[in-house]
């Protein structure tokens, strides 16, 4: 019993939701959620239009945030998804910035800036990488807005597609049906695909660096 009672009385920690409910009272609440989750939303960011314009971006996606947090839906429990999707439509509106940042992508796989630990082996890997990734950049500046929102949700937010069909509020269908296009179209020649995940593990683990 004495367990027991010890073990109730231990608080129970608050889901997103909760601390959204508790933010629209309680202002100063909502600096939890942001603790929660800067890192990933910043990360996803500095992806997406280079480390500089993310600072700014991540600013105006927690503002936002904040303006809107009676909007949240509470059937979810978390507002991972929700803060993602507000900074996949900032990133979107900053043209310039990603615009800047894919040239500088395609420009660093050009000139071969690579990393590796040493080993031939994985040398040649990382230029074979920043070979495949200076041949993708193009296309994938070549993208519609909703379709790049769709593949850097999908290859950097570890969301699964119900919650990015959340995030970018549209249907899980679309989700796949635009998934599918974009495979087709960054597709290299004689090839009907292209594994998407595959940007997000090269760009994560050096082998080109922007320069942003």
């Amino acid at each position: 019993m004495e367990g027991i009672a010890a073990l109730e009385g231990i608080p129970s920690v608050s889901t997103d939701s909760d601390i959204l409910k508790r933010a629209e009272r309680t202002p100063q609440a909502f600096a939890e959620v942001f603790d929660r989750h800067a890192a990933a939303v910043e990360s996803f960011l500095r992806r997406r239009l280079g480390a500089q314009a993310a600072e700014d971006a991540l600013s105006e996606t927690f503002l936002i945030a904040f303006r809107r947090r009676g909007s949240f839906d509470h059937t979810w429990e978390s507002a991972r998804p929700w803060l993602l999707g507000i900074a996949a439509r900032v990133a979107a509106k900053n043209h310039v910035a990603e615009a800047r940042h894919w040239r500088a992508v395609e420009a660093a796989a050009g000139r071969g800036e690579t990393t590796s630990g040493g080993g031939i082996d994985e040398a040649t890997g990382r230029l074979d990488a920043a070979a495949a990734i200076r041949a993708l950049a193009p296309r994938i500046a070549a993208l519609s807005a909703k379709e790049r929102n769709t593949l850097f949700m999908y290859a950097w937010s570890d969301l699964p597609p119900e919650q990015i069909a959340q995030a970018l509020q549209v249907s899980v269908g679309t989700v796949w049906s635009r998934l599918h296009r974009i495979r087709r179209k960054l597709a290299p020649p004689g090839s009907h695909s292209v594994r998407l995940t595959w940007i997000a593990k090269e760009m994560d683990h050096g082998a080109v660096r922007d320069g942003a």
